[in-house]
């Protein structure tokens, strides 16, 4: 594939191209190298009009690395181990900023997700830069969250005992540059940081990084393919719409992320058990589970 040949359309000045002028069932691991120079430069990218069969699908996503499937939900229509399928009939519409599954301890790489089944109107999706929002807080917030770590779970697949800690700035190993990597669905707490200390530093983060400015949005029609680097992306669903939405995805599972040293202990509550030792109990169950420390506080 000659990259000249391909037609690239930018879609803001933050994030997304769509990608013409390439038959995705047909690519070669050369191809593959081009797709990734791409992505590295628009970190969501879109191939209308693809219209890949389950099989093809995988084929392409495996050109990128070890596929695994969801590791908590099973899919409503289309039983295959390395697909995962949402479908909005079976509540499949994830409507929260978020990377894809933070709270293990080696996050998914990319996802390739093609749109099966769209409303006529509703159901974008938006994805966000976190690069961006990193580079564009004062230089004080910047060296804050360079030392600083976050617990992610799976709580909001029913899964709170599956955790992992990450650096709140990833380095992307590629790119070297450096992105917040908090997001409001999986991230529960800074864990440097109290109870209150971390919900009002998560909160502010999470918001700054939601910001339209550093946001791409994207109209589907079936078909299509998107590829996401899920190391400088999140994204999340609009729940507009009410009629049916399908959607399947392979994803690439990754490495994990690298960042700076944490520069503060983790925090413990050093007061006696209370009503309010409950806040802390997630982040002691961490500490027992990952560092096999006993419990510093006593569980309400």
């Amino acid at each position: 594939m000659n990259p000249q040949s391909l037609s690239i359309t930018p879609l803001t000045t933050s994030l997304g191209a769509e990608i013409r002028g390439i038959n995705l069932a047909e690519i070669t691991n050369n191809d593959a190298s081009v797709i990734l120079d791409l992505l590295n430069q628009h970190k969501v990218i879109f191939f209308p009009g693809q219209n890949l069969s389950v099989e093809e699908h995988v084929a392409f996503g495996a050109l990128f690395g070890e596929l695994q499937g969801h590791p908590h939900y099973e899919n409503p229509i289309t039983k295959h181990d390395q697909i995962f399928e949402l479908a909005a009939s079976h509540g499949g519409v994830a409507d929260e900023w978020h990377s894809d599954i933070t709270f293990s301890a080696s996050p998914a790489l990319f996802s390739i997700l093609k749109m099966v089944k769209c409303p006529d109107i509703g159901g974008d999706t938006l994805w966000t830069n976190p690069e961006m929002a990193y580079e564009t807080l004062t230089a004080p917030l910047r060296d804050l969250c360079d030392g600083l770590t976050a617990l992610h779970t799976a709580e909001a697949h029913g899964r709170p005992e599956v955790m992992a800690v990450h650096p709140v700035v990833r380095v992307h190993p590629e790119t070297g540059k450096r992105c917040l990597f908090v997001n409001e669905h999986f991230t529960k707490r800074i864990v440097e940081m109290s109870f209150d200390e971390s919900n009002y530093w998560l909160s502010y983060l999470t918001r700054w990084i939601s910001q339209t400015r550093f946001s791409v949005r994207y109209r589907w029609q079936a078909g299509t393919i998107a590829m996401w680097d899920n190391r400088c992306t999140q994204h999340k669903v609009l729940n507009d719409f009410n009629k049916e939405r399908v959607i399947q995805r392979v994803t690439v599972m990754g490495d994990e992320p690298r960042g700076d040293a944490s520069k503060w202990p983790v925090y413990t509550n050093e007061q006696n058990a209370s009503d309010t030792s409950r806040h802390d109990a997630l982040l002691n169950d961490y500490l027992s589970q990952a560092l096999g420390k006993s419990s510093p506080v006593e569980k309400a």
